[in-house]
């Protein structure tokens, strides 16, 4: 490569490499503020079906070739294009680390605390405000990651003290109807 073509690739190297850091700077700062002022205008790029085309992977491969790029072109004696080709494969190396490392793994951590009210029957769950024979109190239940606390009456009529265990009989009208359980 000519000295020319070289100031062109160690130009290129920089702007990949500054780039990518303002992004995250960017990114880190105003990323949720953006997120909300754009109103979704660029969800086509979280793709469904191409998990690997992450921003997060894409934009760190991308500051990884430029940084390495610049780093080989002023400390190695290796040449022009030896130096992109290094470099790119010191970025997919990155890029892959970085998706396989962190954004899979967190694609494959993300629960839900979303139930339906219909799905509660045969649900444990303690009772935090004691339920009357005839009135309405209050239980804990664990639902999916989380927890819920529900309005609740007893399936029986009997009366049920704070901190008894229960199970969910029946849901009418957005109420839990409950028994109270030995375990």
């Amino acid at each position: 490569m000519t000295e020319g073509g070289e100031r062109d690739m160690e130009t290129m190297y920089l702007a990949c490499l500054i780039v990518g850091i303002l992004y995250a700077v960017v990114s880190v700062i105003f990323g949720d503020w953006l997120s909300q002022a754009l109103d979704g205008v660029f969800d086509f790029l979280s793709s469904e079906g191409w998990s690997f085309l992450q921003p997060m992977t894409l934009v760190g491969s991308i500051t990884v070739f430029g940084g390495a790029g610049y780093l080989l072109t002023e400390y190695s004696a290796l040449g022009g294009w030896s130096i992109l080709l290094l470099a790119a494969l010191i970025a997919a190396a990155a890029g892959a680390a970085v998706y396989f490392l962190y954004v899979r793994p967190m694609e494959n951590s993300e629960n839900s605390i979303a139930f339906s009210m219909q799905s509660l029957p045969g649900a444990l769950g303690e009772v935090i405000v004691p339920i009357p024979g005839e009135g309405y109190g209050e239980v804990l239940l664990k639902v999916g990651a989380g927890v819920t606390n529900q309005i609740a009456a007893s399936f029986e009529g009997k009366p049920i003290p704070a901190q008894s265990k229960v199970v969910v009989v029946d849901v009418k009208d957005g109420t839990l109807y409950v028994s109270e359980i030995d375990l």
